[in-house]
């Protein structure tokens, strides 16, 4: 690939819609609160300004910890998983293997998912459980990764 080649595909990457995997802390947070960048990610995938991705472990994970311990949050969590949200399937075990030593042991296979269906961010609070080789994605907490898609949406305008 030329480099001309190279910058005008960096150039339309810079131009697509945002996909982002979201984390259950995330998830959890934006379904429990009716304020912050958890929510407001939701939103912006509901409004399919972004896309916004989970997986079935994910998804199971935020409705075990919202049953628990917020259990009026769970029919917003649901509504925003329908409508918001894409839902894929889990990484199998071997798609996990080369990933090994980048995510914590329980976090790997939303790395791998998130990899896997070609996510540009992983959203989370747990920032520190990921380590990703190279620039496949970058990991952010949900605030942080408002701030970018601001900066980015501002360099759209002339």
């Amino acid at each position: 690939m030329s480099n001309d080649d190279a910058t005008t595909e960096r150039s339309m990457e810079a131009l697509a819609k945002p996909r982002i995997f979201i984390d259950a802390d995330v998830l959890i947070a934006g379904s429990a609160s009716t304020a912050g960048a958890s929510h407001i990610l939701l939103h912006l995938s509901d409004l399919t300004i972004i896309e916004g991705i989970i997986s079935q472990q994910v998804k199971l994970e935020a409705e075990r910890n919202l049953w628990k311990k917020m259990p009026q949050a769970l029919p917003a969590f649901r509504l925003l998983v329908e409508s918001a949200i894409r839902l894929v399937d889990d990484p199998h075990e071997n798609q996990l293997v080369s990933l090994q030593g980048q995510a914590h042991a329980e976090d790997l296979p939303l790395l791998a998912a998130a990899l896997l269906h070609r996510c540009h961010y992983l959203v989370t609070f747990n920032v520190k459980h990921y380590h990703p080789e190279g620039e496949k994605i970058i990991v952010l907490r949900p605030g942080e990764f408002l701030y970018r898609l601001r900066q980015q949406l501002m360099g759209l305008i002339p």
